[in-house]
């Protein structure tokens, strides 16, 4: 497949998804960013239109533990970080929004760790 034809096809499923979802102060949205190397999640309150809690494998918090680790072990620690900054707003329910990716892999890590570490969705 072409890259532009990979592009269509994610685009179209990121407004499927994100078209039936909506995040609020007591259950916000939790978005899943993924490139090739790093994983980014983000708690947006869409109704107030801003972020609550954020954690990424850049984070000064996880820098140095996640250059080791294979790629799927380190969604697992952001997921669990951005868990806990959650817990910490007194925040447990969220809408998790994976975006345009399948539900498979470091998306599925990160979502895994994140309920384990007290999230319900």
């Amino acid at each position: 497949m072409s890259y532009k034809r990979i592009q269509r096809v994610r685009d179209k499923r990121k407004k499927r998804v994100r078209g039936k979802i909506f995040g609020t102060g007591d259950r916000p949205r939790l978005s899943v960013f993924r490139s090739s190397k790093h994983i980014y999640v983000q708690a947006i309150s869409d109704q107030e239109g801003r972020t609550l809690a954020e954690a990424s494998t850049l984070h000064v918090d996880l820098r140095g533990q996640t250059a080791d680790l294979k790629k799927q072990d380190a969604a697992r620690e952001v997921g669990r970080l951005v868990a806990s900054r959650l817990l910490d707003l007194g925040v447990r329910q969220v809408i998790f929004d994976r975006g345009p990716y399948l539900f498979h892999g470091r998306v599925k890590a990160l979502a895994d760790a994140a309920r384990e570490a007290g999230l319900d969705f």
